[in-house]
């Protein structure tokens, strides 16, 4: 009888004993996405349900798209989801302009030393905890002893904390002063691996530093702000709950204002502790998130398909 077995050489067969190394230590990340990533998607069920601690998630009736309209059926639904968008869009524009201006601006720097010096600075406020962020805005915007009604606006205070107006430029100023040392590392780093020749080429030729900027330094950054964008889109029905809730202090009068889809939730589950309409906002968040990438995705593909995430 014919032997119609499929023969494999012998090193091709044991091959992966060669990456078993390389499997090992995948081992350890690997499980942690399957945890912290994968395992509670289960809990998605309880998006479309009304649940009930005594019977447990799988157990507690279906509520079908009961917990979606939570989002939408109160008055402030149009401020929540404008707050959200409009803040996500001027922190990605504004984020980005700055963090690849302070890239280049460190890339200009000769001193090494000088260099290292400065992108310790700049990632310092990266690595501050939200919270005594919030209370260094606090020491300066006390209406009794903050630092600028005492020793700036002496003759006219102001009543940060109940004054709407101020706050989306105090709260955009401090998430770029939070966050641009971060971005901004991501660039150089982009920056560094430009070929050298190519500047010297264009010293050569008499460009300015500005025309080696426009001409070399951003169009070699294109796939990383394509990058870094669309994933900034993806999280635009985010907010930052930290920024949003506690650096105003949950201040009522400022609701207008620094109210977003997170912090709405959040106060209306501290009232009502109802665990669907928590999963529900997430759920939905997660949706329109992953619908945008995919269009931005999809509008980068038909413009220049090598920059596409996919």
């Amino acid at each position: 009888m014919e032997n119609t077995e499929t023969y494999v050489p012998a090193k091709k067969k044991f091959r992966w004993r060669r990456y078993l190394p390389l499997y090992i230590m995948m081992i350890p990340g690997f499980a942690y996405l399957i945890i912290n990533n994968y395992i509670p998607m289960a809990g998605l069920v309880l998006a479309f349900k009304k649940f009930n601690y005594g019977l447990g998630m799988w157990k507690s009736p279906w509520n079908g798209i009961s917990n979606f309209k939570f989002l939408f059926m109160g008055k402030d639904a149009i401020v929540i989801i404008r707050n959200t968008i409009l803040y996500n869009l001027a922190f990605i524009i504004l984020g980005t302009v700055l963090a690849i201006t302070v890239a280049i601006l460190l890339n200009s720097i000769p001193s090494m030393k000088a260099k290292k010096t400065y992108q310790t600075i700049i990632l310092i406020p990266y690595l501050i905890s939200i919270v005594i962020v919030s209370y260094i805005g606090f020491a300066f915007m006390s209406q009794e002893s903050g630092f600028i009604n005492k020793h700036i606006l002496t003759e006219n205070p102001v009543a940060w904390y109940t004054t709407p107006k101020f706050w989306p430029f105090i709260l955009i100023f401090i998430h770029l002063w939070k966050g641009f040392g971060y971005n901004s590392i991501i660039y150089y780093a982009t920056i560094i691996g430009i070929d050298t020749s190519l500047f010297e080429a264009a010293d050569i030729d008499g460009a300015t530093k500005w025309q080696q900027v426009l001409h070399i330094t951003l169009p070699s950054l294109k796939s990383t702000i394509i990058t870094l964008t669309l994933l900034s889109i993806g999280r635009i029905f985010y907010s930052d709950f930290g920024l949003f809730y506690q650096v105003p202090m949950n201040s009522g009068p400022l609701m207008d204002v620094t109210n977003t889809i997170d912090t709405y939730v959040y106060r209306a589950l501290i009232t009502l502790n109802d665990v669907g309409r928590s999963s529900a906002a997430g759920f939905l968040q997660s949706i329109l998130g992953f619908i945008i990438v995919y269009l931005s995705n999809l509008a980068v593909n038909k413009i220049d398909k090598d920059n596409a995430l996919f």
